[in-house]
């Protein structure tokens, strides 16, 4: 190996091109970019600067990154920003932390047709949870909450569902008052499935009818109507996994929490334990198990990124969303309706205009500062030359090690 820390680049550097050669014209373009893009990351091939130290000559190269959001080396800043936005969202009252997945037969259905059922996946958990909260039997209160959709398991199978985080209660009808659930609960999750599994699979049946699903290959035989009822029956009587977690201890843990899945992407390179030509190593958790611990994983290089690539998402679908009084264009005001209810009501400070230069917005949104010297910590690191991007531009996968 020619690193002590492998990356997911460095395995797309080293097989991707035999992956590319197996897989052929199945590949979509959007998965050909992430492709592109991660194995150029913070390599000579994107250019970038060098820097040096003005009090003790220290010289270090930073090239630039990809910033693609499937990318595990850039995912920090962003992750850090979206959290700064949201401290200003977040409420003086428990938060829950609601999860929605669907079975195997509507997954092989999302995995062929993303943007029509991913799309189907959010509208209908929005519906679910609205509705299920309207009722007076529950709640009986207008909700807000913002969910994140996942599509991946530990071993990087496909495995789409939906991470809601929820404020832990609503407003009364008529707007006049907090409606609090009641401590550590939310809703039944038993009634949430029932009514989720429904909506769904009337939606994906709406959705054939309406000709948005186009089956080909394995599922070819999914175009005949009977066929894919047929293939929809086990759902209709399994029980779906919806499942509440523990509402979190306050507001600072909500934030900590969700950071850490709002960019997440399939897999981290912190998780990479070891690759080479034909194999990579990683950890994954099995939490079938009552105390799941790391284990390892080997796959085949071109398996991993087989897999990897499963995740990729059409360009330009947003994979957070927001709903009800959290939704972006009554926001502001509805916010500021629940603190006056609440009895915290105060005044929002003006957003900070994000410094241009990326080491002042990093340093503003981490507390870490990439001006300082890492070697002798007293002098500043000035660019004293800039690195030009590399003239071939076309190739899928460069050889940049």
């Amino acid at each position: 190996m020619g690193r002590c820390t492998p990356t997911v680049a460095d395995v797309f550097r080293r097989s991707g091109k035999a992956y590319l050669a197996d897989a052929g014209a199945s590949l979509s373009t959007a998965q050909r970019r992430v492709m592109t893009a991660i194995a150029r990351c913070r390599t000579a091939a994107l250019g970038g600067h060098v820097e040096q130290c003005d009090h003790c000559g220290h010289t270090r190269v930073w090239y630039n990154s990809c910033r693609d959001r499937h990318c595990p080396q850039c995912q920090s800043l962003a992750r850090a920003a979206w959290i700064r936005a949201r401290e200003a969202e977040i409420l003086d009252t428990q938060y829950f932390h609601v999860v929605f997945t669907v079975p195997a037969p509507v997954a092989a259905i999302a995995f062929h047709h993303k943007v029509v059922v991913y799309g189907l996946l959010f509208r209908t958990v929005a519906e679910t949870l609205r509705t299920i909260a309207a009722d007076p039997r529950h709640l009986g209160a207008a909700i807000g909450f913002f969910a994140i959709l996942h599509t991946w398991g530990q071993t990087l199978v496909h495995h789409p569902h939906l991470h809601c985080v929820i404020p832990g209660g609503g407003l009364s009808p008529d707007g006049t008052r907090w409606i609090a659930c009641r401590p550590g609960f939310f809703l039944p999750v038993r009634v949430l499935s029932r009514l989720f599994r429904r909506l769904l699979l009337t939606a994906l049946e709406r959705a054939f009818d309406a000709g948005e699903l186009r089956f080909a290959a394995s599922l070819e035989p999914l175009r005949d109507r009977q066929v894919f009822l047929q293939h929809l029956a086990p759902a209709r009587h399994a029980e779906w996994v919806v499942y509440a977690k523990p509402p979190f201890a306050g507001p600072q843990q909500v934030l900590d929490y969700v950071g850490r899945y709002t960019h997440r992407i399939a897999i981290s390179d912190s998780r990479l334990v070891d690759i080479d030509d034909q194999q990579v190593t990683f950890r994954y958790k099995n939490y079938r198990d009552d105390h799941p611990t790391p284990k390892p994983m080997t796959l085949a290089a071109t398996e991993f990124i087989r897999r990897f690539l499963l995740h990729v998402l059409p360009a330009g679908f947003h994979r957070i969303r927001y709903y009800g009084w959290l939704g972006n264009r009554h926001r502001k005001d509805k916010l500021a309706q629940c603190r006056q209810l609440l009895g915290t009501a105060h005044a929002d400070t003006p957003a900070a205009t994000a410094p241009a230069d990326y080491r002042d917005r990093y340093d503003a949104l981490t507390g870490i500062s990439l001006r300082v010297c890492p070697h002798c910590h007293d002098g500043q690191m000035l660019t004293i030359e800039h690195v030009a991007p590399a003239a071939d531009r076309r190739s899928v996968i460069m050889d940049v090690s």
